[in-house]
């Protein structure tokens, strides 16, 4: 008899579903950082490049890059996506009455 395997429906947001603090504002610094990454191999720049651009060392870059995110706020990952040529929007609206509280949501 094969074994069963019991399947848990995410909620959408991986560091909720695994009881992380703060969720949406890591799963945005998540997707920023993504934007980040995806604009640096796009550009095919370095990471001493990426250094002197975004007016970092080259050790934090590579922390960017592999997702080390815990030393970069969404207001430094923001800024480093203007650095790199990127307009940022913030958009504030009302939250749906069905939620206890507002939410944070990157779209790129």
């Amino acid at each position: 008899m094969a074994k069963q395997t019991r399947v848990t429906k995410s909620s959408g947001n991986v560091f909720r579903d695994l009881g992380l603090e703060n969720p949406e504002e890591l799963l945005a610094k998540a997707q920023l950082a993504s934007t980040i990454n995806d604009i640096i191999e796009e550009k095919g720049l370095t990471q001493q490049d990426t250094a002197a651009l975004l007016g970092i060392s080259r050790p934090r870059v590579s922390r960017l890059r592999r997702g080390h995110l815990d030393e970069f706020s969404l207001d430094c990952l923001m800024g480093f996506l203007t650095l790199l040529g990127r307009d940022v929007k913030l958009v504030v609206t009302r939250k749906p009455r069905n939620r206890p509280t507002g939410s944070i949501q990157v779209a790129v």
